[in-house]
């Protein structure tokens, strides 16, 4: 079918197309003004809307050859500036656009018009203002969430307070994202900055250099500024990749300018089992490391072969079993449903193996298609998963990790992901993530160190989210973190002391 999309202004189209991925079937197109006269298979929708003082008025007509169908939606305008006034209108025109999808294809889409990452930010924004019940009537209003997502939303934030009381008042402190950018190897369905280990002694050993010194630096501001630290995150890449003195080097660093013991959590992505050993969990112990993630992604070989995940599911369950032997108290263990041929046997499968190892938290991501990724460019060479089989693995997901005492605590959502879902981390009562919690809903600076690794500046008092990105490239880092890392800080004077 061709959707023919008439008078619609460019600034709105980007939505617009957001949208119609979700709900398009192969052979589905999307053209703009179209001159060619509706065939059996086009039917163009002519959009309207005007402004009339506070209320905006927006009318879509569906035309084919039997007939026409007329949407329209009206909502009220408080707001001032050209910018808040184009972000309602394409607000009135998504809501149109998903009715007229949903009458179309029969098809349901449960997150409404929302197609951003962090649906749990609008619910905190909301929540502010108003009491939880009107926040839930709001959603299903003027954004067509379905009750399912609305109570998902709820439950995610009422415990984001729960564990971070102060979750409104913490954004004079800062937190820090510590990016190695190695991995054994790299997975098909990564774009992280992640790059083989295997024959990079000299580069690892020249970026290890670079980040120490943006650990100084930053350091250095952190100490002069009294400004203090929440939670601190090594992540990539697989920070374990490295050596374990190497580690400890990055430890004895960080101590030199931030009091550990006032750090509220601090945890290592120890991803790939294959990377584990007996002294790098000693350098986490002795650095008093709160949190630690091994992730298995799945427990089917034959998926892990295909994925380009060079390491054996035996190695995860013993690696898993070394670190609880080393007291090693809150671990994290990931898991995507959709990776290629698998269905809701393999997750059964992987979440009875979760069950016998008993993690403190579980994510469960949905397989996303990044434009960059091995697996996204090569799609012919994969069994790829239909999205009614993983909703069916969601909602099993769902399912058993309420029976096994594991509950919501974040949320976020990609482009491209299969059965259009999202990912969701759970955990045991008092084990949640501090840093996801921070991360995902944008309420303190994070300040990005390593290659990848990017900064969210946001000032005190402020909801505007600035991006500092440093080089993805291990080389690049190197070359430019001196004048990199001085900018940075030049911004972080600008948002905490404008």
């Amino acid at each position: 079918m061709i959707y023919n999309i008439i008078n619609l202004e460019e600034r709105f189209k980007r939505d617009i197309e957001r949208l119609f991925d979700l709900f398009k079937s192969d052979g589905d197109q999307l053209v703009y003004d179209h001159s060619q006269l509706e065939t059996d298979d086009m039917i163009t929708i002519e959009f309207h809307y005007h402004i009339n003082y506070s209320l905006i008025f927006v009318q879509a007509k569906v035309l084919n050859r039997m007939d026409t169908i007329t949407f329209e939606h009206d909502r009220t305008i408080s707001l001032e500036t050209d910018e808040q006034i184009r972000k309602v209108v394409k607000q009135g025109i998504s809501y149109v656009w998903i009715q007229i999808l949903e009458h179309l294809t029969g098809k349901k889409h449960d997150w409404g018009i929302l197609t951003g990452i962090r649906p749990t930010k609008l619910y905190h924004r909301l929540s502010r203002k108003l009491p939880y019940d009107e926040v839930n009537r709001t959603l299903a209003r003027d954004y067509l969430l379905k009750p399912n997502k609305i109570a998902l939303l709820r439950e995610i934030v009422q415990r984001q307070l729960q564990v971070i009381p102060d979750l409104y008042q913490i954004d004079e402190e800062v937190s820090l994202y510590i990016g190695i950018p190695f991995c054994p190897t790299k997975c098909a369905y990564c774009t992280f900055p992640a790059y083989a280990i295997t024959g990079r002694n000299g580069t690892v050993e020249d970026f290890l250099k670079g980040l120490e010194y943006e650990i100084e630096q930053i350091g250095k501001w952190l100490k002069n500024s009294g400004r203090k630290v929440t939670t601190i995150y090594f992540g990539g890449g697989t920070p374990t990749s490295i050596e374990a003195d190497q580690l400890d080097h990055l430890f004895q660093q960080l101590v030199r300018w931030i009091d550990l013991q006032s750090v509220r959590e601090i945890t290592v992505e120890a991803g790939r089992p294959d990377t584990i050993t007996n002294d790098k969990i000693d350098v986490l112990n002795r650095w008093n490391v709160d949190r630690m993630s091994i992730n298995p992604q799945t427990f089917t070989q034959e998926t892990l072969n295909v994925i380009g995940r060079h390491h054996t599911v035996e190695e995860t369950i013993e690696k898993f079993h070394l670190a609880r032997q080393m007291n090693v108290n809150n671990i994290n263990m990931d898991l995507i449903i959709g990776l290629p041929g698998e269905t809701l046997k393999e997750l059964q499968y992987s979440l009875e193996q979760i069950h016998q190892l008993q993690p403190e938290s579980l994510t469960i991501h949905t397989m996303a298609f990044k434009r960059a990724s091995y697996l996204t460019k090569n799609k012919e060479e994969f069994e790829i998963t239909d999205p009614e089989e993983i909703q069916r693995m969601m909602d099993y997901a769902t399912t058993w990790t309420k029976k096994n005492d594991y509950q919501p605590y974040y949320l976020y959502r990609q482009k491209n992901m299969l059965g259009n879902l999202e990912n969701i981390g759970y955990s045991r009562e008092g084990k949640e993530s501090l840093y996801n919690i921070l991360i995902m809903e944008e309420k303190q600076t994070i300040i990005g160190l390593g290659s990848g690794a990017v900064s969210k500046l946001i000032a005190p008092k402020s909801d505007t989210v600035i991006r500092f990105p440093n080089p993805k490239e291990p080389r690049a880092y190197i070359e430019t973190v001196k004048e990199s890392t001085m900018k940075k800080i030049k911004q972080l004077n600008q948002i905490f002391h404008s």
